[in-house]
C-alpha cells in the first residue's frame, strides 16, 4: 500500500522568476541538481543559463521532449543538439563575449578548463545553492513522504533481522520502500552487524549472517520525486551486555542533546558540540569518528553540515539530520539518526521509527 499522498506542486515558475529577476550577471549552471531544482528538468546531461528575465536550458537529443515537458510554464527556451560538440557550440554562441558566472565548486577542473577556453568565466557562488538551502512546503512534503516510506519498510523488516544476511536485510528494505510508494532508495542502504562490520559507520552490506549478540546498525532512506530521506536505528540481537547497554545509552543521550540544541540561529558546530560533549564526559570521545549531521533535500548530503569546523548557521526551514554514533573494532557500534524540519521555534521530527530499548 502506498504511503505517498497527493503532493503539492513545486512552483518552478516562481523560482525562475525570482532568480532571473535578481540576476545582475549572466550565470551558467552545470550542476544537474541545481538545474532540476530551478527548472524541473531531470536529465543526465544539460545546463541552464540565467540572466535578467531569461532562462535557457540546453540538453542533448535524448532529453529534448522531456525537457520541454518538465520545464513547461517556466518560460524556458529549450536548446537541443544531438551531438556534444554542437551543444557546446550553441552554449558558446548563446553566452557571447560577456563575462559569465559559474560556481567552480560545482564542476571538475577539466570541465572548467574546457569551458574557459571558449567562455570568459568567473568563479561565482551559485545563487541556486543558496536558494536550495531552505525548503518550501512542497519540498518538505516530499521529504516527509520519503521518510514515511522508510519508516514503514523498517517496521516490516525489523523483527526478522536475526538469521538474515546483511544483504538480505538491505534488499528487503529497499523492496518494501518501493512497495510503500517510494520511487527508489535514497542511497545504498547500510546494514552493519557484529563486532567488525558494526564498527564501520559506512560499512554497506555483505553476506554476513546476523546472529545473537550482534550490534546492528541500519541506515535507510527513501526517494520521493527526487527528494531524499535519511534515518538510522540500532539494535542488539538478543540480550545486551552491560557494555552494550552503556554505549547505546550514551548514543541515545548524545542524539537527544543534539536535538535539544536544534533551533534557528544556532551554529551548526554547536549541534556537533552538544552531541560530542556527552561522549567526552563519559570518556568515549575517541569512539566518535564522524560529524553529527547534514542537510537533506535533492541531494542526500547538502548544507548545513554539523561538524567541529562548520561555519554554517541553522536556519528556519532547514531539513537536517542529527546522527551521533560510537564505534570500536571488536565491539561493533551504534548510531541513532533522525531527520528533522527546523521550525521558527525548534524542530519537527520527520522520521518516526521507534528507538527500541535494549533487552
Amino acid at each position: 500500500m502506498t504511503l505517498v499522498p497527493s503532493l503539492p506542486p513545486i512552483d518552478h515558475a516562481a523560482r525562475v522568476s525570482a532568480i532571473c529577476a535578481d540576476a545582475v550577471t549572466t550565470t551558467l549552471h552545470t550542476d544537474l541538481t541545481d538545474v532540476r531544482w530551478l527548472t524541473g528538468f531531470n536529465g543526465s546531461n544539460g545546463w541552464a543559463i540565467t540572466r535578467r528575465d531569461e532562462l535557457i536550458v540546453g540538453t542533448d537529443g535524448r532529453y529534448g521532449d522531456k525537457a520541454r515537458v518538465e520545464t513547461a510554464g517556466t518560460g524556458a527556451t529549450i536548446v537541443v543538439e544531438p551531438r556534444a560538440d554542437r551543444l557546446h557550440a550553441r552554449l558558446v554562441e548563446l553566452l557571447g563575449v560577456a563575462q559569465v558566472g559559474l560556481d567552480a565548486s560545482t564542476v571538475a577542473h577539466g570541465t572548467w578548463m574546457r569551458l574557459a577556453a571558449d567562455i570568459d568565466l568567473v568563479d561565482q557562488t551559485s545563487p541556486l545553492k543558496r536558494a536550495r538551502r531552505t525548503k518550501d512546503v512542497a519540498e518538505i512534503a516530499r521529504i516527509a513522504a520519503a521518510a514515511a516510506c522508510a519508516d514503514a519498510a523498517l517496521a516490516d523488516v525489523e523483527a526478522n533481522l536475526c538469521g538474515m544476511t546483511e544483504l538480505e536485510v538491505r534488499a528487503e528494505l529497499e523492496y518494501q520502500m518501493i512497495r510503500h510508494g517510494a520511487d527508489d532508495r535514497s542511497y545504498d542502504t547500510i546494514v552493519a552487524s557484529g563486532p567488525d562490520h558494526g564498527a564501520r559507520p559506512h560499512h554497506g552490506a555483505s553476506r554476513r549472517t546476523i546472529v545473537e549478540g550482534d550490534t546492528v546498525i541500519v541506515d535507510v532512506g527513501a526517494l520521493v520525486d527526487g527528494y531524499h530521506s535519511d534515518m538510522t536505528r540500532s539494535w542488539v540481537i538478543g540480550e545486551a551486555t552491560s557494555q552494550q547497554r552503556e554505549i547505546y545509552a550514551l548514543v541515545s543521550m548524545s542524539q537527544q542533546a543534539g536535538l535539544d540544541a536544534m533551533r534557528p540561529g544556532v551554529r551548526a558546530s554547536d549541534i556537533d558540540v552538544a552531541c560530542r560533549n556527552v561522549f567526552a564526559e563519559a570518556g568515549y570521545l575517541d569512539w566518535y569518528i564522524h560529524g553529527t549531521g547534514h542537510g537533506v533535500g535533492l541531494d542526500i548530503h547538502e548544507s548545513p553540515f554539523h561538524s567541529p569546523i562548520s561555519t554554517d548557521v541553522i536556519l528556519a526551514d532547514d531539513v537536517v539530520t542529527v546522527e551521533p554514533g560510537l564505534y570500536r573494532g571488536g565491539f561493533g557500534g551504534f548510531r541513532i539518526e533522525d531527520l528533522v524540519h527546523v521550525t521558527e521555534s525548534g524542530y519537527r521530527v520527520l522520521t518516526h521509527s521507534p528507538k527500541r530499548e535494549l533487552n
